[in-house]
């Protein structure tokens, strides 16, 4: 082997040696262009939509994979239809029936859903950020969906599953991110926000009794008059998080407790 050689072969090896990152489902808006077409029109019309759902008789009208961004959709009974993969970007479903519809994987960036029932719905993988929940009902739905800045105001969450997905390991912890969401008044009832990204979320006079918080990055979250009765938040990282001093007691377990902002 020359000595020409010996330094590319030696580099070549080492690149071949460095672990591997694997694409995260949740960060595919790095993947997609979306000033263009297929994620800013609609390919169908709201009166195409009320036509396929008038059309699937005995079962739920198929808009899986369809770009429908910035329609007017509220209002209407969408229970059970499938959008798994649409573009719903800045789509209205204000005041629409959603209850138990699949929406994995959607990008329904600023899409609004507010007064929308979605109970036991389907949100996997799905990009929502800066969505307006407010007021909706997501009691019993599964999510794992980036709503990053979303506003869910009083918005219903009793007994959904919001933890992270341990199954999909090797495609990154998929887990439901509500990052400086607006929580204001939720209800938590029962549901499991475990291993989340809590970071900076307002739960201001939310309803925790009965959740379990454990292992989430609650880091900077505004806890101030939040309902705790048996809330579980074992491992749960309140650094920075603003609570009241006479909920002390109810963040026994947690991490970086010394670190919380007392008020």
């Amino acid at each position: 082997m020359s000595s020409y050689n010996r330094p590319i072969i030696a580099v070549a090896l080492a690149l071949a040696l460095l672990p591997s990152t694997p694409a995260l489902p949740q960060d595919m808006m790095n993947q997609v262009d979306l000033s263009s077409p297929k994620y800013t029109t609609a390919e169908a019309t709201r009166a195409d939509v009320e036509a396929a759902l008038q059309g699937a008789k005995g079962h739920p009208a198929d808009f899986s994979d369809k770009s429908l961004n910035g329609l007017d959709l509220s209002n209407l009974d969408l229970s059970g239809v499938d959008f798994r993969a649409a573009r719903l970007n800045k789509t209205n479903f204000s005041g629409s029936k959603l209850d138990g519809a699949t929406l994995d994987q959607v990008f329904a960036l600023q899409a609004d859903f507010s007064g929308a029932s979605l109970k036991n719905a389907h949100l996997f993988a799905s990009q929502m950020r800066g969505a307006n929940f407010d007021g909706a009902d997501l009691s019993g739905a599964r999510i794992t969906a980036d709503l990053s800045g979303a506003s869910m105001r009083k918005t219903k969450f009793k007994g959904a599953d919001l933890s992270a997905d341990m199954k999909n390991q090797s495609m990154g912890l998929i887990r439901a991110i509500l990052k400086s969401a607006d929580l204001t008044g939720a209800d938590f009832e029962e549901a499991n926000l475990a291993r989340d990204d809590l970071q900076f979320a307002k739960f201001t006079d939310s309803n925790l009794s009965r959740a379990s918080l454990s292992r989430a990055d609650a880091s900077g979250a505004d806890f101030r008059g939040a309902i705790l009765d048996h809330t579980n938040f074992s491992d749960t990282d309140i650094s920075s998080a603003r609570i009241d001093k006479a909920q002390e007691k109810a963040f026994a377990g947690a991490k970086n407790s010394a670190r919380a902002l007392k008020e």
